[in-house]
Formats: structure tokens, sequence, C-alpha cells
């Protein structure tokens, strides 16, 4: 029976005419369906193959940024390059989600938007109203507003240059001898072109973000502004001259710490006369006490000398009485030695450095002996995490009651090993270097103020080798002991999270208005207020 609604011709022609119009929409239908189902499936697809990436990407983004423990061994210590291809393997995922969101929008509707973290309060807000457009069917009709959707996306506007424009009037007077005129400001850089703003912008740039200042000469050629590379280098060594005192000032604070945390690393420079280049040294020290229960601030220091040598340390640390952490360099042993009497150093050892050479052997999958250090070692690690920033007392008794079975263990699994192996091998290698300073690497299981690694000076040291490589070399000894001034204060900075632009620029105002050196800790980064 045909129901009473469906009206069908009675014409055999149109009735056929309307069969294959109800055949062709049911293959199209069924066609979008079966292509519905395969774009489903590629997408579940790209979906599985963006996990595992993004799985690998996370694993490798903890060994280069997570803790000490948990980081890849670098045959190379190429981190940077290695930053480059993670940053592309991110693009490459982006990219690939961008084309699977595209399709599955086509098939499914468009996604809600997904709630996002809000930007920083202090952002200025540029505010932009869209009104519905008035089609004809509203004439007369009265709006309520009933509610609205608010989106905020972030926006930059480029930093650009602009020119300062001075003007001092010249007044006589009327009947009466005598001119009157207000007085220069004061500059850093007397009777030249830059404001501090702008000697603080390239001091940034250079010596906290990398960006040597050829680049920056050709980043400022952008804005047809020629500022020749020599003449910044020139504002540069002013600067260095100008904050030495508040970098000595750092430095001093830093030796009144209980524990110092020190390194150092090369820093090519040009040899004099000879056009190529020599190997000089940054040395690094660095205070942070806040992981054992104290308020001070964190600070670091940087000097730069020619030479490795011990003896650097022993002038930069003298009459320095207290703990000092440092990597296996031997250099460091000439501060502990008991001929120095009452001025010797206790030395206290860096973990994350044993660590390194048994995870090397771990990650290639020739030892089990040194699986089983880095699983043990991860003990360690866990047991720091617990106590950081609790009492010198506590953390001892945390670490007497975890970790110092764990190390007794380790030492007893080393003394055993090294018997039965090959004194050349890489493993015993590794071992000897651990059991030949047993003695520092135990002291932190008696003293609460030492760490279990030097990772905080490890980090205060990294941007300086990006710079580094940036750079190419420093130019000149005077080039390196204007480097390791700049550095201290900008680094400082950061570690104690203040804006290194700002507060360097504040700085050299007040310098430049003749900031009296007896309240020169009121200039210090830590003390800095936005």
């Amino acid at each position: 029976m045909t129901p009473p609604d469906l009206n069908l011709p009675n014409d055999v022609e149109m009735l056929k005419a309307m069969v294959l119009a109800m055949a062709e929409k049911a293959a199209r239908a069924d066609a979008l369906e079966s292509e519905v189902t395969d774009l489903r499936a590629r997408n579940a697809d790209a979906d599985a193959r963006i996990e595992r990436l993004t799985q690998i990407l996370k694993a490798f983004d903890r060994a280069r940024f997570g803790r000490r423990s948990e980081k890849l061994g670098s045959a190379n210590g190429d981190d940077e390059q290695q930053a480059l291809v993670f940053e592309e393997i991110e693009t490459g995922i982006a990219a690939i989600k961008a084309q699977v969101s595209k399709g599955r929008e086509q098939a499914e509707g468009k996604r809600a938007p997904r709630r996002r973290k809000g930007f920083a309060p202090h952002l200025e807000r540029i505010e932009t109203v869209i009104e519905p457009e008035e089609l004809a069917e509203h004439a007369g009709k009265q709006k309520v507003l009933i509610g609205e959707d608010v989106s905020e996306r972030l926006d930059v506007v480029p930093a650009k240059f602009r020119v300062i424009v001075t003007r001092r009037p010249k007044y006589a007077f009327k009947d009466a001898d005598g001119v009157i005129q207000a007085p220069a400001p004061a500059h850093i850089i007397e009777g030249g072109i830059p404001t501090e703003a702008l000697l603080a912008q390239i001091a940034v740039s250079k010596y906290a973000d990398g960006q040597p200042l050829y680049r920056q000469e050709a980043i400022y050629a952008r804005d047809k502004v020629e500022l020749d590379r020599q003449l910044m280098a020139q504002w540069m060594g002013k600067l260095g001259f100008e904050l030495e005192i508040m970098a000595d000032y750092i430095f001093s604070e830093v030796k009144k710490a209980e524990r110092i945390f020190a390194d150092e690393t090369t820093l090519p420079t040009l040899a004099p006369g000879s056009g190529s280049t020599k190997t000089a040294y940054l040395w690094a020290y660095a205070r942070d006490d806040r992981t054992f229960g104290r308020s001070g601030p964190p600070m670091v220091a940087y000097r730069f000398e020619d030479s490795r040598s011990g003896e650097c340390a022993v002038r930069h640390l003298n009459g320095y009485r207290g703990i000092l952490q440092v990597d296996g360099y031997a250099a460091y042993n000439k501060l502990a030695r008991p001929d120095r009497g009452n001025d010797a150093i206790t030395l206290a050892g860096c973990w994350s450095h044993s660590r390194r050479k048994f995870y090397e052997l771990h990650v290639a999958g020739s030892s089990k002996v040194a699986t089983t250090t880095v699983e043990r070692m991860a003990k360690l690690w866990q047991v720091e995490k617990t106590v950081r920033g609790q009492s010198p007392d506590a953390r001892v008794a945390a670490r007497q009651q975890a970790s110092a079975a764990v190390v007794a263990d380790l030492f007893d699994l080393w003394q055993q090993t090294l018997r039965r192996i090959s004194g050349k091998s890489k493993l015993a290698e590794a071992i000897r270097y651990a059991v030949s300073r047993r003695v520092i690497f135990e002291r932190f299981l008696t003293d609460g103020r030492i760490e279990l690694d030097s990772n905080i000076v490890e980090r205060a040291i990294r941007p300086q080798t990006i710079t580094r490589k940036n750079s190419l070399f420093a130019g000149s000894d005077g080039g390196g002991r204007t480097w390791a001034t700049i550095a201290t204060l900008l680094q400082t900075a950061k570690m104690n999270n203040v804006d290194p632009f700002a507060w360097l620029t504040l700085t050299l105002q007040r310098i430049a208005d003749g900031w009296p050196s007896s309240e020169i800790d009121a200039l210090m980064p830590w003390n800095h207020s936005a």
C-alpha cells in the first residue's frame, strides 16, 4: 500500500526520474559515509602517530631540561643543536595536527573552543567590540544585551627606536645682565647618542640573550638605524667600567655564604698581535641558600681569566672559609689542602658528574652494573626532592634514614666490581672517578647545607656557553672582563626573577645621576622593585 501522504506521479518517465534521483542521493550518502569513515580512520592513525611523537618529544625534553639525574648523556654536549631538532619535531607535530583538525572540522563540524590559561594581568588590553549587523527585519526592535563571548589573543608591537629630543632654553633678563639655562642631564656616555635604555638593551641582548653585536647591528639596520658594532663595543666597555664596582660587590656577597658552588667554562679570546684565538676561561661562583631553608637572595659572580690553573680559584676565594661544592676538577683540591690552615675550604662533590659517566654506559646497554648504578642513584634525587628548602638538620635526618644505605650499597657494588673487570674499561674509569672522591661525595649525608649536585652553578653558567657560541670569541682580555662584569649583574637579576632590562636601565640612570657608592646595596637586583 502507498502511504496517503506520499504523492507519486502517474507518468512512468517521471517515476523513473524520481527513482534515479533517489538512487543517486543514496549513493552520495553512502559515499559520504564511506569518506567520513575513511577520514576518521586516517585521523585516528594520525592521532596515534602524533601521540607517539609527542611521547618521544616529552622524553627528550626531560632529558634536556629535567633534573640532572634524568638527563641524557651527550657526546658532544651540543645542547643548542638538540634544541633545534626538538623544536622542529614540535613544529612537525603541529603541522600534522592542523591538517587533521581541518579534515575533522569538515566531517564533524567545528570543535568547541578550548579553555586557555589567562595572560599576565600587567599586559595592556586593547579591546575591540564587534556588533552584529543591523538587518532590515531588526528595524524598530529594541536590543537587550543578554551576554557576550570574550576571547583574548596575544599580540606584539615590534620594538622600535625613537629619538629623545631634549631642549634647554636660554633666558636673558630685560635690562639686566646674565643668562640662565637648566643644566644638561648627566648620562653614562657623556656627549654620546645612546640613552641608558639603549645601553641596557644592547647589554641585555648580548650578555643575557646571546645576541652578539654584529647580529644586533643587522637587526637595527632593518629599522634604518645605523649602529656600528665597533661603536656599540665601545659603549659596552664603558658600561663594564661603570658596573665593575657592583660586580665586585656581588662577589663579596657570594663569599659571605656558608656554601658556594664553583664551575668554569672556556671563553675563546683573540691573542694580541696574532689574529688567532687563545683559550681563556670564565669562572663562576654562585650561592643560593634557599635550598637549605635560608632567605638570602641567590646570586652569581663571574671572573675572567686566561688560565684554568687552580691558582685562579685560590686567588678568587682568598679568605673564604666554608663549603665549596664543585665537579671533579682537581684544581679545586688546592683550596682544601691541610697546609692552608684556617683558610682551608671544605670540598663537597657533585653526584651528577659521577652519574653521567655511568649513564653513558647504561644508554649504550654495555653494562648491567652501570644500569644498576643509575637506578640506585635515582633514589638519591627522589629523597632530595622531598627535603628541598628544609632546614639543614631536617635534611640530614632524611638523608640518614633513606640515602645513607643507598650510598653504602653503591660503593660496595663499585669496589666489588672493580676487582673483576679490566682496569682500562670505561666502567672501571667511571668507578674510579667515584671511589677516589668518596669522602667529598659522602659529605652531603652529614651536612644539610650541601646539595647532591652542583646544578645551581651549572644553570648559571649555561647561558654564557650559549652566548659564547653565538659570539665566536670574547674579542680581547678587556672584552672578557667586561663580559664577566655585565653577565654577573644580568644573570643575578634573572636568578632573582627581575627583568634585567628594566633593572639595568634604572641602575644606569641612577649611576649617571651620581648614586653614592655607600648605598650600593640598594642598587642590587634583589632590591629592585618594579
